[in-house]
């Protein structure tokens, strides 16, 4: 797998959109060694903790190649549609949600990264480009990016590579995680499946358990 790392980004809380909302989305490219903790780079904020940030989403990686597609479907905001302008922590060319697995593990730097879960993309990235529509068609693609969790903290830089070290659940795509979370009625098998991942976050999993609770009790409905 070649991946490229086009940039690492961090940064404070801005606002955005007509009533200022807080937001962490708005980012800065960073050069030279970062420290990386258990809650991702330090010095990098977000505004809801309810909702971002934590261990399970230490760092959001979002995939580069997801730009152009968005870009010429919302032309009034391509000039903005560019790597680290999402929010996203890691940039890449050539690892995409089609690759990206539950429970891979990354070595960037001194550190170990695990994939915990896709990203659920957040109503702030409309007025983050100052445009209805884009987090809809991230949605439904499915190219939300995903999160990491640490598992090991160190040091990285721009200049390091992004190398995948294990697999634990091939064929569990972000992709595939992400088409079960908005399927209306998923495969009994597959929602089951997707339950017992231990790599998966806990929410997640927990949803997903919910859901076969449900349809068990539900075959017909």
């Amino acid at each position: 797998m070649n991946i490229q790392l086009l940039g690492l980004y961090a940064g404070g809380i801005s606002h955005i959109g007509i009533d200022k909302e807080p937001s962490g989305i708005i980012k800065q490219k960073l050069a030279g060694a970062v420290q990386i903790g258990p809650e991702g780079i330090i010095g990098d904020v977000q505004a809801n903790r309810r909702v971002h940030g934590g261990p399970e989403k230490a760092l959001h990686h979002f995939a580069a190649e997801t730009f152009p597609g968005l870009a010429a479907a919302f032309p009034a905001a391509a000039d903005k549609l560019r790597p680290g302008s999402i929010g996203e922590n890691i940039s890449t060319q050539g690892l995409t949600e089609a690759e990206a697995c539950i429970g891979d593990v990354f070595r960037l730097g001194s550190c170990l990264l695990q994939i915990s879960q896709p990203r659920r993309p957040c109503w702030k990235i409309d007025l983050r480009y100052d445009l209805e529509g884009i987090r809809a068609q991230i949605e439904n693609q499915g190219t939300t990016g995903w999160y990491y969790r640490v598992l090991e903290t160190g040091q990285c830089s721009p200049e390091d590579e992004l190398s995948q070290q294990e697999q634990p659940h091939p064929g569990w795509t972000i992709l595939r995680i992400n088409a079960l979370e908005n399927a209306h009625r998923p495969a009994f098998e597959e929602i089951e499946a997707a339950s017992q991942l231990d790599a998966l976050n806990t929410d997640w999993r927990r949803r997903f358990a919910q859901r076969v609770q449900w349809l068990s009790k539900n075959p017909d409905a």
